[in-house]
């Protein structure tokens, strides 16, 4: 019996398995953590508006009815591509017949790497509970100094990169400021906070049509959001960062500015393109290579003069066909090439606020919010997650609180984190 081997448990390579389990074929699923994780809704983890295990869901249940799937708990170093077998980090190897590769991405400093620990990404749980650490600790921090521009700079929060992560982070910060702590604290006003968007390009959303990224300029400034567009980070360093429009005074930086594909992809032996990511063909294969597929954020899969994004509904639909052409190929019939369907960007901003792309229907403010909350609720994997957040946003909605604003680890003085 074939066997298959999916590295990565994201929309990608969980679609895929999902497919492959109704083939008869033998799959084993390999991911470093044991859970699938939603990661458009990182940032309400972050901004304390989520609990993690909200958008989090063990693969293995995932896959429970699905006999003919193994999943193993591992990281995949290296793929040997002659040999058709993988190596995890403890040594094991595993052999394959078809190799699927949907090891996601990371965070891309674009060459200062020295950057990630003043300015975290967001790309796990682990990233979210850090920037939700350092966001509600600056508050406090601030509540207990007497030094005004200390505390100015305390009640600064700066983001790198106007994405759709971005725009949502500072939305997001903003409303914790001007709503959610407005009458917690007795020395400080949370309303005074400070929240900047950098970006590096000339406008917020460079990737939405214009006049959506006008109208999300113009919701982030009802929001308090200060955004300097055409502004590229020079350095960024425990107080703050330079740009080469000036320095920001800010205690708090996220990073939203650049991913990096897996370095996984690089031990193929095959073109990369800039961001690492694979570069394959109309089957999703590594070309030469029809047993390798990659997937998802680690695949450039071309899109008429573009790269299909990297979204959810473009990885559950690489996943699918990677099914598709595997079945093809057992049934000894010609492959399908991949076609990549366009369903629409969404990208909320704050209460009631959001942009939504659908082609030819574009939408903003309160309708596209509600577009954005049902397609997230929709993709989240297990009524549990849908159910809790579904009455977690309705709670947060009407009673502008967020439930979820827990500092965790180890407190640190300005001594230590300077150091």
């Amino acid at each position: 019996m074939r066997h298959v081997v999916i590295v990565g448990g994201g929309f990608g390579g969980l679609e895929a398995a999902k497919r492959l389990g109704r083939l008869p074929v033998r799959v084993t699923l390999i991911d470093r953590r044991n859970h699938h994780l939603f990661q458009p809704l990182l940032y309400q983890v972050a901004t304390a508006g989520l609990s993690p295990a909200d958008i989090a869901y063990p693969i293995r249940s995932v896959l429970r009815t699905t006999d003919n799937v193994t999943v193993l708990l591992g990281e995949v170093v290296d793929v040997d591509v002659e040999r058709r077998s993988i190596r995890l980090a403890e040594g094991d190897e595993l052999d394959y017949d078809s190799l699927v590769l949907a090891a996601g991405a990371t965070h891309s400093y674009f060459g200062n790497d020295d950057w990630e620990q003043h300015a975290p990404g967001l790309k796990t749980i682990e990233d979210a509970i850090e920037i939700r650490r350092r966001v509600l600790q600056a508050f406090e921090r601030a509540e207990r100094t007497d030094d005004p521009e200390e505390r100015r700079a305390l009640l600064t929060f700066a983001v790198i990169g106007a994405g759709p992560t971005g725009v949502e982070m500072a939305g997001a910060i903003s409303e914790i400021a001007l709503r959610t702590l407005s009458r917690d604290f007795r020395r400080i006003d949370p309303t005074t906070a400070r929240v900047v968007l950098v970006e590096a390009a000339d406008r917020v959303l460079p990737v939405y049509p214009e006049g959506l990224s006008t109208k999300a300029l113009r919701q982030l400034r009802a929001l308090g959001v200060e955004v300097q567009t055409s502004t590229r980070v020079e350095a960024i360093d425990a107080d703050g960062l330079d740009t080469d429009g000036g320095r920001i005074e800010a205690r708090t930086v996220v990073w939203g500015a650049g991913v990096q594909a897996s370095p996984l992809g690089a031990s193929l032996g095959c073109e990369l393109d800039r961001a690492g990511r694979v570069i394959v063909d109309e089957y999703l294969n590594v070309p030469g290579r029809p047993d390798v597929f990659v997937i998802g954020d680690q695949a450039a899969i071309a899109d008429g003069d573009g790269l299909v994004p990297g979204v959810a509904p473009a990885a559950n639909q690489a996943g699918r066909h990677v099914a598709k052409v595997i079945e093809a190929d057992l049934a000894g019939e010609s492959r399908p090439r991949f076609r990549y369907r366009d369903k629409g960007s969404l990208a909320t901003i704050g209460r009631s606020s959001a942009v939504a792309d659908f082609g030819r229907l574009r939408f903003s403010g309160f309708v596209a919010w509600v577009l954005w909350w049902a397609v997230h609720i929709a993709f989240l994997v297990g009524f549990r997650s849908r159910a809790i957040v579904m009455f977690g946003w309705g709670w947060s909605y009407l009673t502008f609180q967020r439930g979820a604003r827990l500092i965790t680890g180890r407190w640190r003085s300005a001594t230590e984190r300077a150091a």
